[in-house]
């Protein structure tokens, strides 16, 4: 029957599809490309104040899982990530976690007693992403936030931070450094659109007309050196990119630069300041050296493509939602007949 209920909704009910991505469906129906979640989620009234309260008195702290429905990201999240048992119950052990739909109408209370549905406070915290992960303290300030998926041994060492209270000796970049469990090349990769060092962003701004791409990365870094090595080579990427100037900064450095606003600072200050919490973290500035866009989570060439071109056309500007952009891309591709494989 649930079967029949999704060719029925497929078929006949394209207006009733535009809605139930954008909240709930009728009674008996399920969204296509819904996920099921872990029982161990939180069922939650959404009054985040008391969720909050509870956590607190359980030793726990609230996780906000942010997720759409046919989202593949969050597919590997609760597929990959939650059926690891090691990360299932740490999470659950350390966390109450609360799944919202960033398209849902559900009401959620603020702990301030502002009201707002699932989709007017996603769009408050500017969630771009799915998932976003934001994790709170006892007060309710968030101390981390994962925009987009980080694979299993990422996820694991965020997780780990914020439940032992690392916060408060340093930043999550900083204690992934630490933890990092895997390989890396031990350098950093060069390419030959790169802007020469040193970096002068300030005077690029007042020379150019394209936006600028600044890619934060760090020597031990191994998705940095797949970024390099399976993504940035591929043609129709090399096309996008040749649409801004980019630059590189290794953002543990202690190496002046110039930054997009014209100041001086040091990579690891302004890497700092800019709250960047992972390499590599794209981070997009318009012709006046404004940040207008950032990508910080793992992106196969379908959504990188989608994020440069996003900013290169200026799409960002009348379509504030980059998810929206994304779906619509990828609609007009299928339309058209194309094979869209949002994991490619």
């Amino acid at each position: 029957m649930r079967t029949l209920n999704i060719l029925l909704l497929l078929v006949f009910s394209a207006p009733m599809l535009m809605a139930a991505q954008e909240g709930a469906l009728p009674a008996g129906m399920v969204n296509p490309g819904y996920h099921e979640q872990p029982d161990w989620f939180k069922a939650s009234f959404l009054d985040l104040g008391e969720d909050i309260a509870e956590a607190r008195s359980e030793n726990k702290r609230v996780l906000l899982y942010f997720y759409q429905d046919g989202c593949p990201y969050c597919a590997k999240l609760l597929e990959d990530n939650f059926s690891n048992k090691r990360i299932a119950d740490k999470t659950r052990n350390n966390f109450d976690v609360i799944a919202l739909n960033i398209w849902g109408d559900r009401e959620v209370t603020l702990p301030s007693g502002k009201v707002m549905t699932e989709k007017q406070f996603a769009e408050s915290l500017k969630v771009q992403y799915t998932p976003t992960l934001l994790f709170l303290d006892e007060q309710g300030k968030a101390v981390a936030r994962l925009n987009g998926y980080y694979a299993p041994h990422k996820f694991e060492v965020a997780l780990d931070y914020v439940a032992g209270r690392q916060e408060k000796a340093m930043k999550l970049a900083q204690y992934y450094a630490s933890r990092n469990p895997k390989a890396a090349s031990g350098k950093l990769n060069t390419e030959p659109f790169f802007l020469p060092h040193p970096l002068r962003l300030g005077e690029n701004r007042q020379a150019s007309w394209r936006p600028l791409l600044v890619i934060f990365e760090q020597k031990s870094c191994q998705a940095c050196d797949e970024m390099h090595q399976e993504v940035l080579g591929r043609e129709p990427l090399l096309l996008a990119l040749s649409n801004l100037d980019t630059a590189q900064v290794d953002m543990r450095s202690p190496d002046l630069l110039q930054t997009p606003d014209g100041r001086e600072l040091s990579a690891r200050e302004w890497a700092e300041e800019l709250g960047i919490q992972y390499a590599p973290s794209l981070v997009f500035f318009d012709s006046n050296g404004k940040e207008v866009f950032r990508s910080e989570a793992y992106l196969k060439s379908f959504h990188l493509h989608a994020v440069l071109d996003y900013v290169a056309t200026g799409a960002w500007r009348h379509q504030p939602n980059f998810q929206r952009f994304v779906q619509h891309r990828a609609d007009v591709l299928r339309a058209k007949g194309f094979t869209v494989d949002l994991m490619k």
